[in-house]
């Protein structure tokens, strides 16, 4: 059976990666690359790997800030995508690896069995919750907020661009104009600037959403992925939606 890796070194962004030369040569030798596309990752156009799988294959990336003009490319925070991307793996392993072909399908059944749960989880919180507003760090909730009938606001801080002071007074209007008393900072970035804004709000308070574009140290050490960061984000947003249990 095929033994999985993760390029990403942890705690990492993941605009910020560049692999190195042993890394490209380790990656060229792999039976197969599984990758997300959508101009993630600039760097596959050096890889060499004759199997390479882009798992975002058939998905479009088209949720824009058109006021900063940054596309927002993590589709995997919506389940029902994320179900098409797993759905576009297994097909490259079990063509490399035949003999496994049925643990790679069950586990790939598996998954999307645990998707489905994930959405009626979420389904489930948000329709007890007060709000449909939140802001977050980066452009990295417009599908999984197109999704569930929520306003994604973005402050557009982060690996794109840094907060204006005109940018900071715009953001700091939107939360008090929709009485938001929470504001989201994401992990791997400096909470500095999620403490500006909730310095100018009631409740002073802000809370991590992960896009989940890179795992911590700690979070691989302790086997917390894709199910348990999600679950984490929807308990998180339901502090500013305001959930009524």
């Amino acid at each position: 059976m095929i033994q999985s890796s993760i390029l990403f070194p942890t705690g990492i962004e993941p605009h910020d990666f560049e692999p190195t030369l042993n890394q490209i040569q380790t990656v060229d030798s792999a039976n197969v690359l599984v990758y997300y596309g959508l101009g993630i990752e600039n760097w596959i156009t050096n890889i060499n790997n004759a199997h390479k799988i882009d798992a975002s294959e058939d998905l479009n990336a088209s949720h824009t800030d058109r006021r900063n003009m940054t596309l927002d490319l993590q589709i995997w925070l919506n389940p029902s995508l994320a179900k098409k991307e797993v759905e576009n793996i297994p097909d490259g392993w079990m063509t490399n690896d035949p003999n496994n072909r049925y643990r790679y399908f069950n586990n790939a059944k598996n998954l999307l069995n645990e998707l489905d749960n994930l959405e009626k989880t979420i389904i489930t919180y948000f329709e007890s919750c007060k709000k449909r507003d939140f802001i977050t760090f980066h452009n990295s909730f417009s599908y999984f907020a197109k999704q569930h009938g929520l306003n994604h606001n973005i402050s557009n801080a982060g690996p794109v661009a840094e907060v204006t002071p005109r940018r900071l007074a715009e953001i700091i209007n939107i939360a008090k104009s929709l009485d938001l008393k929470v504001l989201y900072s994401k992990d791997l970035m400096d909470s500095r600037y999620a403490s500006v804004f909730a310095q100018e709000i009631s409740d002073n308070k802000f809370v991590v959403l992960s896009p989940i574009g890179g795992l911590t140290k700690y979070d691989q050490e302790v086997g917390i992925e894709y199910i348990d960061k999600m679950n984490e984000n929807i308990k998180n947003l339901t502090v500013g939606l305001e959930y009524n249990q």
